[in-house]
């Protein structure tokens, strides 16, 4: 399928790899130019090389941390004018209640909350001006069914979630959408942090707990950031113009629900 978005210009958040990687490929491959951040420099320039390779699109890269003031501006000020926002952004550790104080808290909305709110923002007066603009934010299944010891991004994703829902639908009306990506277990390094966790609480190997996981998903298998990021694409290709403020689950079915 033609998504329609050749030409294009997409800013892709912590798109060095895992899921974020994902996305700007899928959007690469569609024929999207990529402003493509991450924190580290190293890892960043050669996931560009090899998307510019593959996919002959323009890529560039801002090696920054995009929580901070320094580099939340020179984000914006190498994207200049976007069509596409990607927001995305390594979920806060996990733990349990008694864990986590106030900076912890902080820390966890500035990056999984506040940081996505300012970009979209900032974004979204140059794509009204232009009548056409898609945002999508990787946040989590957590939104929908809070893992207890997430409680850190359960917190500051829902609180984005919220934001969403009402600026989403005040937007939509200048050909302008936001929707809400929200994976499951991908096989990406996240996994591997949080298959850690249930191996050391159980005292069980970390194959033993990725199996374990693994049995919880009605696929019976982690996702891949493949078949993310073309979910991603889609969502903000010419033909998803009438989805506003939803929650998209790419969970493999964990989540049971009938709505």
């Amino acid at each position: 399928m033609d998504l329609g978005i050749r030409g294009k210009r997409a800013l892709v958040c912590a798109g060095s790899k895992g899921l974020g990687r994902g996305c700007a490929e899928a959007l690469a491959e569609a024929g999207v130019d990529i402003v493509l951040n991450a924190r580290s420099a190293g890892p960043l320039e050669e996931t560009a090389q090899a998307i510019r390779e593959a996919y002959g699109v323009n890529v560039t890269t801002v090696a920054v941390d995009v929580t901070t003031p320094e580099g939340h501006a020179a984000v914006l000020e190498a994207a200049g004018q976007i069509d596409i926002l990607v927001n995305n952004a390594g979920g806060p550790p996990p733990g349990i209640w008694s864990d986590w104080n106030r900076d912890d808290f902080i820390k966890a909305l500035d990056s999984n909350m506040l940081t996505p709110i300012a970009l979209i923002k900032a974004s979204l007066p140059g794509m009204i001006d232009r009548g056409w603009g898609r945002i999508v934010n990787i946040t989590s299944g957590a939104v929908k069914s809070p893992i207890p010891q997430l409680g850190l991004s359960n917190s500051a994703r829902a609180g984005l979630t919220g934001y969403v829902g009402g600026t989403s639908r005040q937007v939509a009306r200048h050909g302008v959408t936001i929707n809400n990506l929200l994976p499951g277990i991908h096989a990406t390094d996240r996994a591997i942090q949080l298959d850690t966790g249930v191996a050391n609480t159980k005292g069980i190997s970390i194959e033993e707990a990725k199996k374990q996981r693994e049995a919880s998903i009605p696929a019976n298998r982690y996702g891949t950031a493949k078949e993310f990021g073309s979910t991603c694409a889609f969502l903000c290709s010419q033909h998803a113009g009438f989805i506003v403020g939803q929650n998209i689950l790419a969970d493999g079915g964990a989540f049971n629900s009938t709505l």
